[in-house]
């Protein structure tokens, strides 16, 4: 079964928004990582730069295929998740173990609360897993 907490939003391409504040906590969702398998490396590559709504800001390795990161949110991309960038032992890992806790991966501060009204609640994102699982 897949992980879908209540409290957070979604994106169509499996990212998942806590909001505090104008402060965006961004990872990717449980159904994202089971997806890509074993995670081997992740960059964000918008670092301190400004990124428009669904613009890419990182990608991440894993097995079996790479796969883009996208903004949420627009804003300006604050932080990276540095337990995760770490190149020694299963550092990325903790994305497959933890993808809503530990292995989150930047923070973006939000530039148009507006757009958060264009996020996937709770239930509009189980929709869209459950019509991905069965395709």
């Amino acid at each position: 079964m897949t992980s879908i907490p209540t409290e957070l939003r979604y994106t169509k391409t499996h990212e998942w928004v806590k909001i505090e504040g104008d402060i965006a906590t961004v990872g990717i969702t449980d159904f994202a990582q089971k997806e890509l398998s074993d995670i081997v490396y992740v960059e964000i590559t918008a670092l301190g730069k400004k990124v428009q709504q669904n613009d890419p800001v990182g990608f991440i390795e894993a097995v079996k295929a790479t796969s883009d990161i996208y903004a949420p949110l627009s804003g300006e991309v604050l932080e990276a998740n540095v337990n995760i960038h770490k190149a020694e032992g299963d550092a990325p890992g903790v994305i497959n173990r933890d993808p809503y806790g530990a292995g989150w991966l930047c923070r973006i501060r939000i530039a148009s609360s507006e757009e958060i009204n264009s996020l996937l609640d709770h239930n509009a994102y189980a929709e869209l897993v459950k019509r991905s699982e069965h395709h």
